[in-house]
């Protein structure tokens, strides 16, 4: 009984204290915790500033990586080439459009002493507007205009190849252009530049939009003067080829060639001219052979741009050398390279489809003056008299 009461007494005490705790008494200060002296953030380290040749590419584009990337590799195959320049450092970036200005600053206060970029016609555009071009600069992609004289520009650009088939063919005597068009971008850019080029040398046009009919190329007679310009890529081109009056010459750009190695589109397309770089329809040419090939090997189009980096590079020596007038032209390995005010313009080769190839004129030469002695010695073998045998001693 007495330990009974003890427990009643115990469980009152705690609730009655309970209550006065939380009713009379203040609560006890909280305990005041004091967070360890906070780390000194240093100043991140200066960029060692030493000279070098700044490539500012948008390596990190989920769209022009890989593009950006076969820029790279042909820029860095030519400076590995000349071992005595300055040494090449990449500059990567997500978004020309948006970085740029910055890349290029950072480049240049880390020693930059030129620079080569960037890549997309956007990003070339914000640079152009950029006040701040203080070393020899090539922009890989034009824009219009230009804020510095240290600004130059150079690129593949599908509206330079379709002035320049427009002269091609004028310089034929041809003087009536039909434009056939897909009605792509990129087929309406082509016909566009076509057609601006076409009518300064005193030609008439009339564009033929194809859409799967092939219809539309029933009153296309072949009158003379006249020729088809081919504002396609080589899938939609040479579906096209077949519906055209052979009679008319036809005319394209590089977008029809997927390389050599294509033979099945290339027949297709037989006889159809078309413009290209030496690095694609020369391979052994002199002056191509002298840089490596990617590796592994890239598709035609990054090929291209491979070459591009090439040619970007050596015209980046020629600007820091103050070399315009004894470098210029260059044979390039993208074409003739040369300077107009202050864009770099190449001239492709002319090229044509044979055989299931792309071959430039002298190569086409070459090749027919081998069959005709291949089929002048199968003549003469066929009308040989055949040598008595010889007759065969008996023992």
């Amino acid at each position: 009984m007495q330990r009974i009461s003890f427990w009643i007494f115990l469980v009152a005490a705690l609730y009655v204290s309970g209550l006065a705790y939380a009713t009379d008494a203040a609560p006890p200060a909280a305990l005041k915790v004091v967070p360890p002296p906070a780390e000194k953030k240093l100043p991140p380290p200066a960029e060692k500033v030493t000279p070098h040749i700044a490539l500012l590419l948008p390596l990190k584009s989920t769209i022009f990586a890989n593009a950006a990337d076969a820029v790279r590799q042909g820029f860095l195959a030519a400076a590995a080439s000349q071992p005595q320049t300055l040494p090449v450092r990449v500059y990567e970036c997500a978004d020309e459009n948006a970085e740029i200005s910055a890349l290029y600053q950072q480049a240049v206060a880390a020693g930059a002493r030129a620079v080569a970029g960037p890549l997309t016609r956007n990003g070339v555009a914000v640079l152009a507007s950029y006040s701040g071009i203080s070393v020899p600069t090539l922009a890989l992609n034009l824009a219009e205009g230009s804020g510095s004289d240290k600004l130059y520009f150079f690129g593949l650009t599908a509206e330079m190849e379709a002035h320049q088939v427009a002269q091609l063919a004028a310089s034929t005597g041809l003087h009536s252009a039909n434009i056939v068009s897909s009605g792509t971008p990129l087929s309406k850019r082509l016909s566009q530049a076509f057609a601006a080029e076409w009518k300064k040398h005193g030609g008439v046009s009339r564009e033929i939009l194809y859409q799967d009919d092939p219809a539309v190329f029933a009153d296309l007679p072949a009158t003379a003067g006249a020729m088809v310009f081919l504002a396609a890529d080589a899938e939609t081109a040479h579906v096209i080829r077949p519906f055209l009056n052979n009679a008319l010459p036809v005319y394209a750009t590089s977008h029809v060639f997927n390389g050599n190695a294509d033979t099945l589109t290339n027949f297709d397309l037989n006889d159809v001219r078309f413009i290209d770089m030496p690095w694609l329809l020369q391979p052994d040419h002199p002056a191509v052979m002298i840089y490596p090939r990617a590796t592994p090997p890239l598709e035609p189009e990054q090929d291209r741009l491979y070459a591009l980096g090439i040619d970007a590079f050596r015209l980046l020596q020629i600007m820091l050398d103050n070399h315009y007038r004894t470098a210029l032209p260059l044979d390039g390995v993208t074409g003739r390279i040369q300077l107009r005010g202050q864009q770099f313009q190449r001239e492709a080769i002319p090229a044509q489809f044979k055989h299931g190839h792309g071959l430039t004129p002298e190569q086409i030469a070459a090749e027919e003056a081998a069959l005709a002695a291949a089929k002048a010695a199968a003549a003469a073998s066929a009308v040989a008299p055949t040598p008595a045998p010889v007759p065969v001693p008996v023992r």
